[in-house]
């Protein structure tokens, strides 16, 4: 087991002088021995280069501020010195942008053969000697996954390590959780006095999280591969079957949509709960943390921030380390993440209401601020926004009735379903579809629609 630290940067340097002084000098030293190795005569540290070198499995331990830079640099060193065999892995939780195409992604999506390494622990908690935490190694190769677990596995006693196949998965939920954290913050705070409205805002948090890996899951590029071309099934890694498919009606005809096998990692699903959680002892994760100072400024101000510079000034001001928060980093790339994996409306509502609240025009923020401060109105959109475009149609024509157009929609569902033929309703080829748009959280859901229609 080696170390390096990256360019210009110290081997502790993350670790505050206080915190140094605490640990065993014996530790410290061996610490130092892992980070460096003779040359000449001389001790010098290890790098990338060194480690690409001797190891078989290199994780690139960067967040997302460096992460591409240093798979890029990885990636052709490895070539150089012929060591392809050797494994890469990361463990950033954020969407990528490329600057030059403009355009977000899932890392390993990009790069399939990257595994990804995560689990849940709280910021500080390794350092309490009597905690644990479960991980999940993925790699979609079996036996690549198989034997990283193991070898992670006997990092630490207080890390339990099982393997998995689905790095794009966990990447991209880990991403989205970090977001989610946020609003798990803010609603923790915010509506602490409403009991009855923060389960509603947490079980959607989860739901949508998972929900939008799964899709994500059936859009992979080598999804055949993963599960029909294996050296033996993935039920051998504890996976529970071999396929979770979701199926959808479309055109009277079923249509595969989702894959949700990946929801058998349990570490990964752990470290999407616990991040929205507020702990009885300890810190929350610094997403959470960020959550509950947008909620402070909000009661504070009475109103959302300008732009997202203002929330970073908020967090500042509050000595949360900007760096650290990955998901206000993967927030500002949503809608064109949202884009390219096809991810629904009504799958990701949460967070849709969230990056408005933050980066949407001004005249938007005052109906966003209204649902998200008020307690029935926050309801009524968990409540209506996981409802497809269609489904609001329907229902609204029901509490309308008595109105003859309201009824024609309703009369020509029925006919359409017995005649077997389809009849879809839009705004724009029928003028009978009504909504009551003088609730704020029916504003908010039309908004939303029409601000992330932009980018289909």
């Amino acid at each position: 087991l080696l170390l390096a630290p990256r360019p210009s940067r110290e081997l502790l340097g993350s670790f505050k002088s206080k915190d140094i002084e605490g640990m065993d000098q014996k530790h410290v030293d061996i610490m130092y021995q892992m980070a460096s190795h003779l040359e000449s005569g001389k001790i010098v540290s290890n790098n990338l280069s060194d480690l690409i070198l001797r190891c078989e499995l290199v994780m690139l331990s960067s967040n997302s501020n460096h992460i591409q830079k240093d798979l890029s640099q990885a990636i052709q060193i490895r070539k150089q010195l012929k060591r392809e065999d050797v494994v890469l892995c990361c463990l950033s939780g954020s969407f990528a942008h490329d600057n030059l195409t403009k355009t977000s992604y899932v890392l390993c999506d990009k790069e399939p053969n990257l595994a990804f390494f995560s689990g849940f622990h709280r910021h500080d908690a390794l350092r309490n000697p009597l905690d644990s935490f479960t991980a999940n190694f993925c790699h979609p190769d079996v036996i690549t996954a198989l034997v990283g677990a193991r070898m992670l596995d006997k990092l630490s006693p207080n890390i339990q390590v099982s393997a998995g196949i689905h790095n794009i998965e966990g990447q991209y939920l880990k991403a989205a959780k970090n977001m989610s954290s946020i609003f798990a913050g803010f609603g923790y705070d915010y509506h602490q006095n409403n009991p009855g409205l923060l389960p509603t805002i947490l079980t959607l948090l989860l739901d949508q999280c998972l929900d939008q890996a799964a899709t994500v899951s059936f859009n992979r590029k080598d999804r055949d591969e993963l599960y029909n071309q294996q050296p033996f099934p993935i039920t051998e890694l504890g996976y529970g079957v071999q396929k979770i498919e979701a199926a959808l009606a479309k055109h009277n005809s079923s249509k595969k949509v989702r894959d949700h096998t990946f929801a058998q990692l349990s570490a990964m699903v752990a470290d999407v709960r616990g991040s929205m959680m507020k702990p009885s002892t300890g810190k929350p994760t610094r997403n959470f943390y960020a959550g509950e100072i947008l909620s402070q400024k909000l009661k504070e101000y009475k109103r959302c921030p300008y732009n997202i510079e203002e929330f970073l000034e908020w967090c500042t001001e509050k000595n949360l380390s900007i760096g650290s928060l990955e998901g206000l980093k993967s927030l500002q790339y949503w809608p064109e993440v949202s884009s390219s994996y096809s991810i629904p409306l009504h799958d990701s509502s949460m967070v849709n209401l969230l990056y408005m609240a933050i980066f949407s025009e001004e005249q938007y923020k005052k109906i966003i601020y209204t649902v998200l401060t008020q307690s029935r109105e926050l309801t009524s959109y968990c409540q209506e926004s996981v409802k497809p475009t269609h489904s609001r149609t329907y229902s609204n024509a029901f509490n309308n009735i008595d109105q003859s157009d309201q009824l024609d929609i309703l009369v020509n569902t029925v006919i359409s379903s017995l005649t077997k033929k389809r009849i879809y309703y839009n705004s724009e080829n029928d003028k009978a579809i009504k909504l009551d748009e003088s609730q704020p959280h029916i504003k908010a859901i039309i908004l939303i629609e029409n601000y992330f229609n932009r980018y289909q």
